[in-house]
């Protein structure tokens, strides 16, 4: 979630039997055709008819090549949407059997924003909810498969009421699963996630955006991975006692662990000894270079983008990503305007210019979404809420994007991450942890 939402802190079927084709330079459509038979700039025209395939000749009469070309021209806007259409079947073909994996959206902060978390306020029902970037049937019509739910807390509880507040939140996620089974699945491991997949839901999980959740507290990070926590944000924008935040980077504030303090170390050995999954999204760079080298494990940038196509300091650096290549770690792109234009206004093919990057520098493998959705104030255009994530897979099937590498993305990358941080778990955490009572029945709501 970008600061401006929050207080950093104080102050199918194919469509397509008919398209035109492209031979050559000629346009031929409905079986038109060009003759070569006479020499010279004019050319006899012969013509195919589409039902009965009996072919026709004009006999004596020419057609300048550059009539016939000119006829061909009025076609090409026809071609560009019948392709277009091409391209979404095959992201709607694609996401039914991988739906995305998104690393991050803040929909729980939206419930408490609006509501105080009374999930049975009528205005609060995620079928019908207005105004929001999600919603029950945008996440279908956006083939979303798994959601890492964010529960935040803002920078000004640090010291104060965060780790209440954090509980708060991870008790909005779970009330979700229990209101609308039919839609979610909490789950806390990628089996579970698979599972969701399998069962046609959307799979929910924990991710606690600010380190300063824990507290300074390795039992308080212990505790929230039993309530199902598996993504810890390690900062958000504003430090903590043992690790540094991004605008450190601008000089809007002083460094005081130089990336990661001897604590900060033991946060991360603690997390890979959980099984939980280190994010890297809001840390200054020194943070994500101590992180990236210490972890035994693939961390993730849960919504961040590439600092090389915007030069913003919430983005990745291209050293970083080298590193999170080397390490078989994961961009997640957020689509906040400020993130991946720099400006006010960004749009679609901005976004998956920013994906291109990061799988150009650090891989297929390295790619990811997260969206950031209810957590930004601006998005870019063809992307405005959690149903237009066939639109962007659309369009790097355009980019030509083998189906593996959409796949990857989608996430297939998400899931060789978080497997591979519970093979790098202390054996005694192998086992599932499930916190949610086996039936629950609401009461009331406080």
């Amino acid at each position: 979630m970008t600061p401006s939402l929050r207080q950093r802190r104080p102050a199918m079927g194919s469509r397509n039997s008919h398209l035109p084709t492209l031979t050559g330079n000629a346009l031929i459509t409905d079986k038109w055709e060009v003759g070569q038979r006479s020499p010279g700039p004019k050319a006899s025209v012969f013509w195919q008819d589409s039902w009965s395939g009996q072919t026709h000749s004009s006999g004596r009469q020419r057609v300048s090549r550059d009539s016939a070309m000119w006829t061909g021209w009025w076609l090409w806007p026809l071609v560009a949407v019948c392709t277009a259409d091409q391209f979404r079947d095959n992201a709607v073909r694609l996401m039914q059997s991988t739906p995305v994996i998104d690393g991050h959206n803040d929909l729980p902060w939206q419930l408490l924003k609006r509501f105080n978390n009374q999930l049975q306020d009528p205005r609060a029902n995620l079928t019908s909810l207005n105004g929001t970037h999600t919603n029950i049937p945008k996440l279908k019509a956006g083939f979303v498969g798994a959601q890492f739910w964010s529960a935040y807390t803002p920078c000004d509880t640090q010291n104060k009421d965060s780790v209440k507040r954090t509980l708060e939140q991870i008790d909005v996620i779970q009330r979700m699963c229990q209101l609308y089974p039919e839609t979610f699945l909490c789950v806390t491991d990628s089996a579970g996630i698979q599972q969701a997949f399998q069962e046609g839901k959307v799979a929910s999980l924990v991710g606690v955006e600010g380190g300063h959740s824990i507290d300074s507290s390795l039992g308080v990070l212990r505790a929230l991975y039993h309530l199902g926590m598996r993504y810890l944000t390690l900062t958000h924008s504003c430090n903590t006692p043992w690790a540094d935040n991004w605008l450190v980077d601008t000089g809007e504030d002083e460094a005081q662990s130089q990336g990661l303090s001897s604590f900060g170390q033991s946060v991360v050995k603690e997390m890979n000894r959980l099984g939980v999954i280190i994010d890297l999204a809001h840390v200054s760079v020194a943070t994500m270079e101590a992180a990236l080298q210490l972890s035994k494990a693939p961390v993730i940038f849960s919504h961040s983008s590439a600092y090389s196509v915007c030069r913003h300091r919430r983005n990745v650096p291209d050293h970083v990503l080298q590193l999170v290549k080397q390490t078989g770690s994961l961009v997640m792109v957020n689509f906040y305007n400020d993130y991946v234009s720099c400006k006010a206004e960004a749009n679609l093919s901005q976004v998956a210019d920013h994906l291109d990057y990061i799988k150009k520098v650090a891989g297929a493998g390295a790619v990811g979404f997260g969206g950031d959705y209810d957590g930004v104030s601006r998005l870019p255009s063809g992307l405005e809420d959690v149903s237009k994530y066939p639109d962007l897979v659309a369009e790097l099937l355009r980019r030509q994007w083998t189906e593996e590498e959409v796949r990857g993305a989608l996430a297939e990358n998400l899931l060789r991450v978080f497997k591979a941080v519970e093979q790098a778990r202390a054996p005694e955490n192998t086992a599932t942890n499930s916190c949610l009572p086996a039936r629950w029945h609401p009461l009331r709501e406080v």
